[in-house]
């Protein structure tokens, strides 16, 4: 079994909410559209001269042997998507992508890509708004020089499955302001800024130090919950720049209960946790209940 090493750029696109299109449009409508999508997708990596590596639900990753390719087709399959209809389904518009690309050596072996630079990639596709490009630094110092003055630097961040802190850049294709990822903060937190995960008799910190802890039922999680309504990698908790955001991954939703506020569920999507409170896994829990968890924001 063959393996080349080479420098490659690397493309995630990831379609916006593809959850949502099976619970309002149906199973066999919400995969033709997606299926329609990530075609549409593959012939415009094609036709920008690069390589589809394999497509993982409503995601793909292409890989681009210069990196001005990379961000052509990135730009390239945002347009295309703008314009494209369905007969099945008239006045519907397509759904929206985030994607991420990154630059660096890679390992090829058996028709896939590996190596750091492919899971910085999937880790900003993570990071990305609807319709917004963001890449690496390695990526950026691959481009020429007319290519990277459309690109602006808007985080310093940390990406998931990867430790520290890391530039992000935003491809900006699109004539309207750029959206920062977060909120502009003048003052650089401090070091100690961290968040306390509480289960039971145990304790988890969250910070510069240890960015991200994730919870769920598999027990590579940080936090492990043995739970029907927990999914094997549920949440997770990141750390970026003085702020903790939930994350959630799952099924069936994470609740968040404050003193003094309704409880809050999210479902695929991100919250800020501020102060204190409880984090149920699933469903809504009790604060005295031995799957609770409790979070405490500290000197931030």
């Amino acid at each position: 079994m063959s393996r080349d090493r080479i420098s490659m750029a690397i493309l995630f696109a990831d379609i916006v909410k593809s959850t949502q299109l099976y619970e309002t449009l149906g199973n066999q409508t919400a995969q033709l559209i997606i299926d329609r999508c990530l075609d549409l997708l593959a012939r415009i990596s094609t036709h920008c001269f690069g390589t589809v590596v394999k497509t993982i639900g409503d995601e793909i990753m292409c890989v681009f042997t210069a990196a001005e390719d990379a961000v052509k087709a990135a730009k390239e399959m945002n347009k295309a998507l703008a314009s494209l209809s369905f007969q099945e389904l008239p006045g519907y518009s397509a759904p929206n992508i985030h994607v991420g690309i990154q630059y660096g050596p890679v390992i090829r072996k058996a028709g896939d890509v590996y190596g750091d630079a492919v899971n910085m990639a999937s880790g900003m596709v993570d990071l990305a708004k609807p319709r917004q490009i963001l890449a690496g630094r390695e990526l950026m110092d691959a481009l020429p020089p007319r290519i990277r003055q459309s690109a602006r630097h808007i985080d310093r961040t940390v990406v998931k499955g990867k430790s520290g802190e890391f530039d992000i850049y935003e491809i900006v294709w699109e004539q309207q302001d750029v959206t920062l990822i977060l909120d502009d903060t003048l003052d650089a937190p401090s070091l100690d800024c961290r968040i306390e995960l509480r289960i039971r008799d145990r304790v988890i910190s969250v910070g510069p130090q240890q960015p991200s802890a994730s919870l769920g039922r598999q027990p590579h999680n940080d936090i492990v919950l043995q739970n029907d309504r927990v999914s094997r990698s549920h949440a997770r908790i990141e750390y970026r720049r003085g702020k903790f955001v939930l994350i959630d991954q799952s099924t069936n939703g994470t609740f968040i209960t404050a003193p003094g506020k309704p409880v809050t569920q999210i479902r695929r999507e991100e919250w800020v946790l501020t102060g204190s409170g409880v984090i149920g896994l699933g469903q809504e829990t009790n604060p005295d209940s031995p799957e609770a968890v409790h979070y405490t924001v500290k000197m931030c």
